[in-house]
């Protein structure tokens, strides 16, 4: 775990030894960790925004001769895939496979739970929204398909999600990551880069810790 959380706040710095040991393979590699993040269900805290920006901010630099139309590619095809190979899990599987012995221990059930919930309050427009969100975007396929969904609107969401996100996530890192200010403090822009992504699941928590009581209804008095 620290060594996962030392690879996403010093994410450029591992990217770099990635480029410079695996060379062409660094596509590949980059492809499955955002694969994996949300078609494997079972783990949630790999990174995914940040892991974007930095790729993106690299492929900016001549110095490390990375494509950033290649990287767009892979990681939409890795954002689409990955979440259709969710669905297929939860459509399978659904609550049987959360409730397994062994799988039901590596599953975040209160995680799923809320996935849950900000899919019933949402609707289909949790797909979209979900997949900006980390760790609930690993879940929301996995729920929505457990829902009944049908797979063609799934996908519908699951295309301009996975375009818009990683547009912006690339778009951001490829004009902003060498910015010698961004270069300087690349940990606390990452950092704030999670937090940002974090505030809508932590208001959604929050609501739901404390929901809001409708007004008491006023007793007429009697004449």
């Amino acid at each position: 775990m620290a060594y996962l959380i030392d690879f996403v706040l010093h994410i450029d710095d591992h990217l770099v030894n990635i480029v410079n040991t695996f060379g062409g393979s660094t596509y590949l590699i980059l492809f499955a960790i955002v694969f994996v993040e949300t078609g494997a269900v079972i783990l949630p805290f790999l990174p995914g925004d940040s892991l974007l920006f930095a790729a993106a901010a690299l492929a900016a630099n001549p110095a490390y001769g990375l494509n950033i139309w290649l990287f767009v590619a892979i990681f939409l095809v890795a954002a689409i895939a990955g979440d259709s190979l969710n669905f297929y899990l939860g459509g399978r599987a659904g609550a049987a496979l959360s409730n397994h012995s062994w799988f039901g221990k590596l599953i975040n059930k209160d995680k799923l739970a809320q996935s849950e919930q900000f899919f019933r309050k949402h609707g289909p427009l949790a797909i979209f929204l979900g997949r900006f969100m980390p760790i609930i975007r690993t879940f929301v396929p996995f729920t929505a398909a457990g829902s009944q969904f049908p797979y063609r609107r799934f996908l519908k969401y699951n295309v301009s999600a996975a375009l818009t996100w990683v547009f912006i996530c690339c778009g951001g890192g490829y004009f902003f990551g060498n910015i010698p200010f961004v270069k300087a403090h690349f940990s606390a822009v990452v950092l704030g880069i999670i937090v940002i992504s974090l505030i809508p699941a932590i208001v959604g928590w929050l609501r739901g810790r404390h929901p809001s009581h409708p007004a008491p209804r006023r007793v007429p008095e009697d004449d």
